[in-house]
């Protein structure tokens, strides 16, 4: 049996505004090589790492 106050399989368990996503956003851009990890916890953005691949092409 569920719990009345638990999110159903089709229903986030929290609705992001975009001013909470604005962080994420603000992570990548500019970045063209690499990757943005987001840490969530108790529905809660709480940590961003972004990591910058520097490419060096050769002409």
């Amino acid at each position: 049996m569920k719990q009345a106050d638990s999110p159903s399989e089709n229903q986030p368990a929290h609705e992001w505004r975009l001013t909470e996503l604005a962080p994420v956003l603000e992570a990548m851009r500019g970045l063209r090589f690499g990757s943005v990890e987001i840490f969530i916890q108790d529905s809660k953005l709480i940590q961003i790492d972004r990591r910058e691949k520097i490419r060096s092409f050769r002409n």
